[in-house]
């Protein structure tokens, strides 16, 4: 069985004036309800206030938390935190952490939310509130469950917030392949960064995947990856600038579990945007699917 994360408050209420597909976790869920006893559900628990201050300042941990996010920075994120959106704020993190810990106990997991790589220490930015990616990280090694990890981010725009929140950093480092024209326009600095052209397809972008990618591991030697699934590379994205097909976003899952080498992988949902929520939550299940096939020995 394929051990999925899932939390009823992924599922907030729609701010107003937000345009961020709010129902995609929602429909993520109930198209993995209906693989039945394909998957093993588990609930995580709201990040401590302790592990959020971590990585993230503590007077905007106070501000999320208490749903009064001012309106500089609530332009940044996209969205009002409202009371909703405060609560899943802090147990996202919770669940990309609990898919870590499933990953290194079955080989594999995946939270259905989470990969918000966009938000900063002091600020959330681009749909994401706390960093889930970077919280999960830091307190994975400070907790000493793991030594040295990885996180991977595939998102069509570049792990940002990440990067900066991790940069020197014991034991951890990050990677992102993204659109370098791409959001945002002000790029952080991975420990290793792709860059990519605008357009780039199947055959060109899974030859640079691996080229990157697999010297990235075999030189930082990761006890476990996070890894960001982002299905925005697809050609029809709204907020992409990658063409990849369908079928070359399933490629790019089973080329990341192989490169993984046996490493354990927690996944989490990242990017993915446009009119049609329930396409949209289609590619993300895929993903996660595809990873558990290729990630979970047969039995």
């Amino acid at each position: 069985m394929i051990a999925i994360v899932h939390h009823p408050a992924y599922v907030a209420p729609a701010p107003a004036r937000s345009t961020y597909r709010w129902n995609k976790n929602g429909l993520i869920r109930d198209l993995l309800i209906a693989e039945g006893a394909r998957v093993a559900w588990h609930t995580p628990e709201p990040m401590p206030r302790a592990w959020l201050e971590a990585v993230h300042d503590p007077d905007y941990v106070a501000e999320v938390l208490e749903a009064r996010v001012p309106a500089m920075k609530t332009r940044r994120i996209g969205f009002p935190v409202t009371p909703a959106v405060a609560a899943r704020a802090a147990v996202v993190p919770g669940g990309t952490w609990l898919a870590a810990h499933l990953a290194l106990r079955h080989g594999f997991a995946a939270n259905t939310a989470g990969g918000s790589h966009h938000a900063l220490a002091d600020t959330g930015a681009g749909y994401c509130v706390f960093n889930d990616l970077a919280l999960a990280a830091v307190r994975l090694v400070e907790e000493g469950t793991v030594d040295r990890l990885a996180v991977v981010d595939c998102d069509v725009h570049q792990g940002d917030g990440t990067a900066a929140l991790l940069a020197g950093r014991p034991g951890i480092a990050t990677y992102s392949i993204h659109a370098d024209k791409n959001f945002p326009a002000r790029k952080a600095r991975s420990t290793l960064d792709v860059g990519l052209a605008d357009g780039l397809g199947d055959e060109a972008y899974l030859a640079t995947l691996e080229d990157t990618l697999a010297p990235f591991l075999a030189e930082y030697r990761p006890q476990l990856i996070l890894y960001q699934a982002g299905v925005d590379p697809f050609a029809g994205d709204r907020l992409g600038r990658l063409s990849l097909t369908l079928d070359g976003l399933v490629r790019r899952e089973r080329l990341v579990a192989r490169l993984a080498r046996g490493v354990p992988l927690a996944s989490t949902v990242g990017g993915g945007y446009g009119d049609d929520a329930l396409e949209i939550a289609r590619r993300h299940v895929t993903a996660i699917l595809t990873l558990g096939e290729a990630m979970i020995p047969a039995r």
